[in-house]
């Protein structure tokens, strides 16, 4: 390999428009920004969402509810999607990601007490329901909270 024989990787590089290349490039003169107002000067423009004076999208369309700003997300997990792990296996948040039960784990990981469980296991997550628990331990197993 030589030096002129370099080259980019594939899709890495980008062809931008040459403005102000002449009349021939098709971006010539004024560079695609027309004549004159706002948006032809250096700086200038239009701020995101701005219609022009015309109300706005954003301020047309209601409001509605309140969106709380501390509110926890949990990973959900029922009980009976832990009977597809081993027998005296420590389930854990990060086993729970691997094996696809869950597809992130957010704010924690809770176990809700929904189905039956025919493993003994120790559960670690960060939030049981009661009925959740009494399922681990009637099974046998162990409910950590982490």
């Amino acid at each position: 390999m030589k030096l002129h024989e370099l080259r980019p990787a594939e899709g890495s590089t980008k062809d931008r428009k040459r403005r102000g290349r002449g009349q021939a490039s098709g971006q010539g003169k004024t560079g695609g920004r027309g004549h004159k107002g706002q948006g032809a000067r250096a700086g200038g423009g239009v701020r995101p969402g701005f219609e022009g004076g015309q109300m706005p999208l954003y301020r047309r369309l209601p409001k509605r509810g309140f969106n709380n700003p501390f509110k926890k997300e949990w990973a959900i997990v029922n009980i009976d999607e832990l009977n597809r792990f081993e027998d005296g296996m420590t389930i854990t948040p990060e086993l729970l990601l691997e094996s696809g039960v869950i597809r992130k784990i957010v704010d924690g990981v809770k176990i809700l007490g929904d189905g039956e469980l025919q493993k003994k296991v120790t559960v670690q997550a960060h939030k049981f329901s009661q009925s959740a628990i009494e399922k681990i331990e009637a099974a046998g197993g162990k409910a950590e909270v982490i």
